[in-house]
């Protein structure tokens, strides 16, 4: 490959995962509203903050690759190749949403691209991206499963289960572990003794800890380790320290009594993963500071045209009841 083309690729690799992490935000500030306005049912949890997580890691993912999410799935569902309408339709209750409205915030799923779906459940979905990561390589598929989940969930017994068999099978799965700083309304450092890259390393498992802020660095390290996975080198661990900059929920909003409003202003001004991508964009001359602002504000509007969208879109049949329910047919 030429120098020339290889800049240009690599300037269109830099702008898609500057648009993917702005699509995030986007989703997440609209969804926000949905639920101030009383739009939305139920509760969901803001991704804000944690974006080139998910779009350093899926964008070194193919689309038949997998990942399972977590409560906290929005984020992961974007990056994966998911489309707003559709999205904004299943948090909605709409037929068209990804679930046909069933599925809701915390259980959305988008096969096509290999998102698994969310789970409610802490921890729920480790199971699920272990399976599909045996099953990839007893089909002989050169398929890679990310595990998304939370610092919270490494208490789960079940994570402990999954790795066992997962190093020794020398399975092509990554477990990614988005250390936000808190578990719930606690501290991760007043839940998780120890380090939480030791975990893995227990069972033999190459870990790595690496900054979640920095798009760039989680590309990096997610593109050689996915890229070792296939080549029957796996199974890896990955801690990346990250922050949530709204509460555990949407409704979480008094936080002072355990998270001080000056930390969580501190990361927003200096740590914020797009700023500070875009910052980098513009000092490489790779973009400039209005080409940024053109791309905030169509995605901005396109997100806005999502939601208007879903607010208009009609609700699944009461037909649709016992769709995808299973039944046995025993007496």
């Amino acid at each position: 490959m030429s120098a020339a083309r290889k800049n240009k690729s690599n300037r269109e690799d830099y702008l898609r995962m500057y648009r993917q992490m702005v699509r995030i935000r986007a989703f997440e500030d609209n969804a926000n509203q949905l639920y101030l306005s009383a739009k939305m049912p139920g509760l969901t949890h803001m991704y804000s903050g944690q974006e080139a997580v998910a779009v350093g890691i899926c964008e070194a993912l193919t689309p038949d690759d997998k990942i399972t999410s977590t409560h906290r799935g929005h984020g992961h569902c974007v990056a994966k190749g998911a489309e707003f309408k559709e999205m904004f339709c299943e948090l909605l209750g709409k037929e068209e949403g990804y679930c046909r409205g069933k599925g809701g915030s915390m259980h959305i799923a988008d096969q096509a691209n290999g998102n698994l779906g969310a789970n409610a459940i802490v921890g729920g979905s480790m199971g699920i991206a272990t399976g599909a990561a045996l099953s990839a390589k007893r089909l002989g598929k050169n398929d890679v499963t990310v595990c998304f989940f939370g610092d919270g969930a490494t208490a789960q017994g079940l994570l402990y289960e999954v790795m066992n068999m997962a190093a020794l099978w020398n399975l092509p799965v990554i477990y990614a572990c988005e250390n936000n700083g808190y578990s719930e309304y606690t501290r991760t450092d007043e839940i998780a003794a120890g380090s939480i890259t030791a975990r893995a390393e227990a069972f033999g498992i190459e870990s790595h800890q690496v900054d979640g802020q920095d798009v760039l660095a989680v590309n990096k390290l997610a593109t050689d380790l996915v890229a070792r996975a296939r080549k029957g080198e796996g199974p890896f661990f990955v801690e990346l320290m990250t922050y949530r900059y709204h509460g555990h929920h949407v409704g979480d909003i008094n936080r002072d009594y355990y998270r001080p409003k000056d930390e969580e202003a501190e990361w927003k001004k200096n740590r914020d993963p797009i700023t500070n991508f875009g910052k980098w964009l513009e000092t490489q001359k790779i973009a400039t500071a209005d080409e940024l602002v053109g791309i905030n504000n169509e995605i901005k509007a396109e997100a806005e045209a999502a939601v208007a969208y879903a607010e208009k879109a009609p609700y699944p049949s009461v037909k649709e009841v016992d769709m995808h329910v299973f039944a046995s047919n025993a007496a």
